[in-house]
């Protein structure tokens, strides 16, 4: 089951963001502090992110986070995926190919692009994500700040 995140799910959030932090899919961890922050503009109802909660036999098996944002490259508003994180014991059952499917269907004909990154060693993500139709962008990115 693909669900909206609830305030019920902040510490399961912040555990599980915690760990995808700490894992290869990622260049760097991020303070605590940072993904509390995140859960609670989530909760306020911000128009620039959005959160998924995955279960899996009755129990949580990851998250995503989306942010959403404008695009005159793309001609219209983009959907970032901006985290996808499922636990280890539920990989491999095909929850992100399913979650994938959910967020085309749901910002279907709302959003010219759905946008995402992936560490580049992450070949599983990649082969995925390809499989699904998206291509790369040979765009180098910079950023300044946090």
């Amino acid at each position: 089951m693909i669900r909206k995140m609830e305030q019920k799910d902040r510490e399961a959030f912040v555990e599980m963001s915690n760990e995808f932090y700490h894992s290869d899919a990622v260049l760097h961890s991020i303070p605590e502090s940072f993904i509390r922050k995140t859960f609670d503009e989530l909760m306020a109802g911000s128009p620039y992110i959005d959160g998924y909660i995955f279960e899996c036999d009755g129990e949580k098996a990851g998250y995503s986070l989306l942010s959403i944002t404008y695009s005159n490259e793309a001609g219209g508003l983009v959907v970032w995926v901006e985290e996808i994180y499922i636990l280890p014991k539920f990989q491999g059952r095909g929850i992100g190919k399913e979650y994938m499917d959910f967020i085309e269907e749901a910002y279907k004909g709302k959003a010219a692009r759905i946008r995402l990154e992936v560490e580049e060693a992450n070949e599983r993500a990649i082969n995925i994500y390809k499989n699904k139709g998206y291509k790369q962008l040979d765009y180098v990115q910079m950023y300044k700040g946090k």
